[in-house]
């Protein structure tokens, strides 16, 4: 059995029963693993506060065909960073017939990789940042004259922030690059935008109201974005209705350019003219209590459940499709 994406066959739900068992599986193995926890026990608790019949699923402790096992109908899935949010695991669920939320296999692998994500954004006519992919000392010279410093270097399939470096003086970008390739061999360097931060959840095809995130810190990272309470969020980001307007569009296309699905968010900076220029997108979004979709969803009504019950909606666009018997 494999499965089919048919966008057609997502519907709402109206009643528990009809997601049949559903495996929430979070925390693994990646650097994000503490904050896949806090994901996945958010969700599990949401979901069964509305009857479903949800169980918890470590993939790092147990293996994936005991969701076969255990007669699993579909999937939630909570896994943040390389493992489960990169295409992976997608494409494990996908071999054994489970349906599950968001993104596909190409979407999800597409949307964990940042450089490629801005390479097709930006064919997509979606703006980006410049960039410089670093492969070692050669590329130092060029990053610096092209970009200019400050610049900030990132590893190129990390999520939340992770391994991330801002780089004031020529001196400081080895290191940088050194702590950004221990994670991974795809590291690129982009200039630093001093703009205001702003991001867009989407949800079901719909963009939600953008977020806008001012921080103390140097930037928005990974203590920043889960754990610090100074932190400030606005949204109402505090943009006019036309430029509110052309960052969702902006999202969106950026979304559909990466082919993701189902749900996820897209991430900016302004630029000096007020230009928004794309970081990333993430096609699974933490669910925490600091997290950025749930607060974009309140802001239009719908509470933490109702979020978590209509992200497990869009596993119905994963449909199992039977192989033609073999011809004698």
């Amino acid at each position: 059995m494999r499965l089919s994406y048919r966008p057609e066959h997502l519907r709402r739900i109206t009643a528990p029963g009809a997601f049949g068992r559903v495996a929430v599986l979070f925390g693994g193995n990646s650097s994000e693993r503490e904050i896949s926890l806090l994901t996945g026990n958010a969700v599990l608790e949401a979901l069964r506060s509305r009857g479903v019949d949800a169980h918890a699923f470590d993939p790092r402790d147990l293996p994936l065909s005991d969701l076969t096992a255990a007669r699993f109908e579909r999937v939630w899935i909570a896994l943040h960073g390389p493992g489960g949010e990169d295409g992976t695991l997608q494409g494990a669920l996908e071999y054994l017939g489970i349906p599950y939320t968001g993104s596909g296999v190409m979407g999800s692998a597409i949307g964990m990789d940042k450089l490629r994500t801005k390479r097709l954004a930006l064919a997509s006519g979606v703006p980006t940042a410049d960039f410089v992919v670093l492969r070692g000392p050669a590329d130092f010279e060029l990053a610096l004259e092209r970009l200019k410093l400050p610049l900030i270097v990132k590893p190129a399939t990390q999520g939340s922030s992770v391994g991330m470096s801002k780089v004031e003086r020529a001196e400081d970008l080895p290191g940088a690059f050194a702590a950004a390739s221990q994670l991974e061999p795809l590291v690129f360097a982009e200039p630093w935008i001093s703009g205001k931060e702003y991001t867009v959840a989407i949800l079901q095809g719909e963009a939600l109201p953008s977020i806008r995130i001012e921080t103390p810190k140097t930037f928005y990272d990974y203590e920043a974005k889960y754990f610090r309470d100074d932190t400030r969020y606005f949204c109402p980001s505090g943009l006019a209705a036309s430029a509110e307007a052309h960052l969702k569009s902006l999202a969106l296309a950026a979304f559909e350019a990466a082919g993701a699905s189902g749900w996820g968010r897209a991430d900016f900076m302004l630029d000096a003219a007020g230009r928004p220029l794309l970081l990333e997108i993430n096609t699974i979004p933490g669910m925490t209590s600091h997290s950025l979709v749930p607060m974009a969803a309140r802001a239009v009504g719908i509470d933490f459940a109702e979020l978590a019950w209509r992200v497990l909606e869009t596993s119905f666009t994963r449909v199992p499709v039977q192989h033609a018997p073999a011809r004698p």
